[in-house]
């Protein structure tokens, strides 16, 4: 058995390729007419330029996972979860992790079937994402597939988001004393401490736990208050670059255990502002592989500005 759980490989490959996670959100919009034109469906366009995205990420080694949100898919009907499971295949062959954003959250019977369906069977992948805000016992169902018996899978916890609502439900003070979000912190800490035991029971260097939280680099007052707090909890970090969010930020939620940085837009449209690609976009001759370009020069020009910041910063 392999006592390595996916989170620690994703640790792992953070260190070494850097921390940027590309995300695929990939809506058939982001896509040129010029290239559209060339494939039956808009599902197949978004699946050739995923795989393109990935070939070329996977061979400059500038990022270290890559995050396919669900919801871009299912819009596309079942044709859209063909390319969706399609995609994760891809990043498994890449040798990189696959992250599935899907952000389930639900009790009992119905959260044990979401945790099938995504940690076995069409739509397996090594990482999911949970909200926990119908309370800790939806948490059960998926974080049972984090142990090394049902394959060492991971889940990411939202913990503090990026968007401005997160202080809607977060941020807000409970009676007992802290915030909504230190409840969820706690149990995170509760659940790390379960699994470190059953990993250095079985000889795994217990870097960070298989259950990580989602923290967003959009906001600096706490950033370095919650990475001092979870030191064993890996994060995954959205916010950065189309949402706004500092590389200075994300630098400092990199701390300690580390953590992963997402870009989705900026990556998969940087062929908008890429200068090389002017005089084509003017023609409308962009091909798949100028903006897959444009997309893998992006990825490094943001692997460098966060390994930059986390220098500056640590």
């Amino acid at each position: 058995m392999n006592n390595n759980h996916k989170m620690l490989v994703l640790q792992e490959l953070a260190q070494k390729n850097g921390p940027l996670c590309v995300g695929l959100d990939t809506d058939p919009s982001y896509i040129p007419d010029s290239v559209l034109k060339n494939y039956a469906s808009a599902a197949d366009a978004v699946l050739a330029y995923n795989q393109a995205i990935i070939d070329r990420v996977a061979a400059d080694k500038s990022a270290c996972c890559f995050k396919v949100q669900i919801a871009y898919y299912e819009a596309m009907g079942l044709a859209g979860m063909k390319v969706y499971a399609q995609t994760l295949a891809a990043v498994k062959k890449s040798g990189m992790i696959a992250i599935s954003d899907i952000k389930r959250g639900d009790i009992a019977a119905t959260a044990d079937a979401y945790a099938r369906a995504h940690f076995t069977g069409d739509f397996e992948t090594d990482i999911i994402t949970i909200n926990p805000y119908m309370g800790f016992d939806t948490l059960q169902p998926f974080t049972k597939y984090c142990s090394p018996e049902l394959g060492g899978k991971g889940a990411f916890v939202l913990l503090r988001t990026s968007n401005p609502g997160m202080k809607d439900i977060e941020q807000q003070e409970l009676a007992c004393g802290g915030r909504v979000l230190d409840g969820v912190g706690a149990e995170l800490e509760r659940i790390s401490a379960d699994f470190k035991e059953v990993y250095s029971g079985l000889g795994t260097a217990y870097t960070c736990s298989p259950v990580g939280a989602v923290v967003g680099c959009t906001e600096e007052s706490d950033a370095r208050i919650l990475r001092n707090a979870y030191p064993d909890i890996f994060f995954l970090i959205p916010g950065y670059g189309a949402q706004g969010g500092a590389a200075r930020i994300a630098a400092t939620l990199l701390d300690k255990a580390g953590g992963t940085v997402n870009s989705s837009r900026g990556i998969l449209c940087a062929w908008k502002k890429d200068e090389k690609l002017a005089a084509a976009k003017e023609a409308g001759t962009l091909t798949l592989d100028d903006i897959a370009d444009a997309a893998a020069r992006a990825s490094l020009a943001s692997k460098e500005d966060l390994l930059k910041a986390k220098a500056d910063c640590c």
